[in-house]
């Protein structure tokens, strides 16, 4: 009996040491994760939130296995689910972006587009990049824009520090432009490199003067960096058209106050509208004054609501003269995303741009200033189903923010106005913008970037173009009710069908020739703007 209970009292004393020595390899392991994620570079989450982290790739992963009972499917979540903001991810960090056993997209959906490709797509060889697209040829200093996709407008401020240096220098090494947003131009947006669009917004900040006025001395001073390429008055955005930009004080640190020309740590809430603008002939005197002082590219900003306005505009111009016009239009959707907006105007107010893009090109058309106006679309732009959409509508260039905003790691965490951003890229509390190491996350912006384009020439070349800005509204289908799809040309008819038919005799004119048979589906990079 006494050789049972010392056996056993044994027995107990190795499980306790191994229990205890256990507990202390897990202490060990927890010490060491954390020294590994407080000092990794790559993932935010990570770096800001050690160890307990983890967890959420855990549950990423056991997701897959466990959505279709507990959470939402592939394509159910807004304001982007699982599917897009996974080729995102995806496409900025440059890994393989293809797919197994067949789409999970709902094609009868109503609105959902669809490309109709050709019998005989575009071979490689005969693939071409889309040339640099020139704006303002009328300016002292016109910009030859490189890329149809850029960056949106996004402030110094709604961002972090991180965040826009991170951008600055991603949209430097993909070639393609950086717009400010409204909060004015900081040493973070020089410091990569990049060309810059400057925006001018209903507070003027970065070009105001004391009272809050537009400054022509500031325009100057801005207009002096050569990386300014081009000036945007944004009339409104697509997250709250008819409101002005909201910053909350505990964002608006000495250095950004600095930059804007408010008080620090106050609340910055910009006016509704530009008060020295009331109508279209004040607009165009604003356009003009910019222009004629920077001597750059002057362009607006807007969501569409009231067509009866862009008539009105168009007819301004059409009176002054063409050279009034601006030389760009940005066009926002309903459905864009800001950092705080009022519910109501977020989700109630304004056109989206699968209505607003299509009506702002035929009214181009209709007053004879679409080869004078360049057109820029931007909301919810971020896979390149969508930016072959736009630009097979007839928009020139695709500005994305968001899209942009899941290159840097955004998480879809929808704390962007509350200081409190887990990933570092819309916060300014220091512990967790680490997270956002500038040096990594650049090359996910440019990657994101490229890929995109890669993707939309995938579907020009399916299509039969041979870039994509060959693409038209021929190339492209809408779903309409019971599930029936229908061209672009016939639920938008095309102002540009002569162009099309010029296109059709060109390539006749071509099938002629033996020797060039190879080249029927082949267009000129230097194709006018789509439609």
């Amino acid at each position: 009996m006494t050789d049972i209970t010392s056996f056993i009292l044994s027995a107990l004393e190795l499980l306790a040491f191994l229990f205890i020595f256990a507990i202390g390899l897990g202490v060990l392991w927890v010490a060491w994760m954390y020294i590994v994620d407080r000092t990794q570079k790559d993932k935010a989450v990570l770096r800001n939130y050690p160890v307990v982290g983890r967890f959420r790739y855990l549950f990423e992963h056991l997701g897959e296995f466990f959505r279709q009972y507990f959470f939402a499917m592939d394509r159910e979540e807004m304001p982007f689910n699982r599917a897009e903001r996974s080729w995102a991810y995806r496409a900025a960090k440059n890994v393989d972006n293809t797919s197994a056993f067949g789409s999970t997209r709902n094609l009868r959906l109503q609105d959902t587009v669809i490309f109709a490709n050709c019998a005989y797509p575009t071979l490689d060889e005969h693939a071409v990049q889309d040339e640099p697209l020139l704006i303002g040829a009328a300016c002292r200093h016109p910009y030859h824009a490189p890329s149809f996709f850029n960056v949106s407008a996004m402030s110094y401020g709604a961002l972090s520090t991180p965040a826009v240096r991170a951008l600055s220098m991603g949209a430097r090494e993909g070639n393609f432009w950086l717009n400010t947003g409204e909060g004015g131009l900081s040493k973070h947006h020089l410091e990569g490199g990049c060309d810059l669009v400057m925006q001018i917004g209903t507070a003027k900040y970065g070009v105001r003067d004391l009272d809050g006025n537009l400054c022509d001395d500031k325009l100057r001073e801005v207009s002096a960096h050569d990386q300014v390429r081009m000036f945007e008055i944004k009339l409104s955005q697509g997250a709250k058209p008819g409101k002005g930009g909201i910053l909350p004080g505990e964002k608006v640190n000495e250095d950004i106050a600095a930059i804007r020309g408010i008080p620090a740590w106050q609340d910055s809430i910009s006016p509704n509208r530009h008060l020295e603008v009331s109508n279209n002939a004040e607009l165009l005197d604003l356009i003009a004054r910019v222009r004629d002082v920077t001597g750059k590219p002057t362009g607006i900003k807007a969501v569409l609501g009231n067509e009866s306005w862009l008539e009105e505009l168009f007819a301004e111009i059409c009176q002054r003269g063409i050279d009034s016009a601006p030389d760009f239009f940005t066009i926002d959707s309903a459905d864009g995303g800001t950092g705080a907006a009022p519910m109501p105007l977020m989700d109630d107010v304004g056109m989206p741009l699968r209505e607003s893009l299509p009506v702002l090109i035929d009214k181009l058309y209709q007053h004879g200033l679409r080869d004078r106006i360049r057109v820029i679309a931007s909301g919810k732009l971020i896979t390149p189903t969508m930016a072959a959409w736009a630009l097979a509508t007839g928009a020139d260039f695709i500005n994305s923010a968001r899209g942009f905003m899941f290159a840097l790691g955004c998480i879809q965490a929808m704390q962007c106005n509350k200081n409190t951003c887990p990933t570092g890229v819309t916060t300014h509390n220091r512990k967790l913008q680490a997270g956002l190491v500038p040096e990594q996350k650049y090359l996910r912006v440019a990657s994101y970037a490229n890929n995109m384009k890669k993707e939309v020439a995938i579907i020009a070349h399916s299509c039969g173009v041979s870039s994509p800005r060959g693409l038209r509204r021929k190339h492209a289908r809408m779903v309409v009710e019971h599930g029936r799809s229908i061209p672009l040309n016939v639920l938008y008819p095309d102002h540009a069908a002569e162009r099309d038919r010029n296109d059709d005799l060109a390539r006749a004119a071509l099938a002629s020739r033996p020797q060039q048979h190879d080249e029927l589906s082949v267009q000129s990079p230097a194709d006018p703007a789509p439609n």
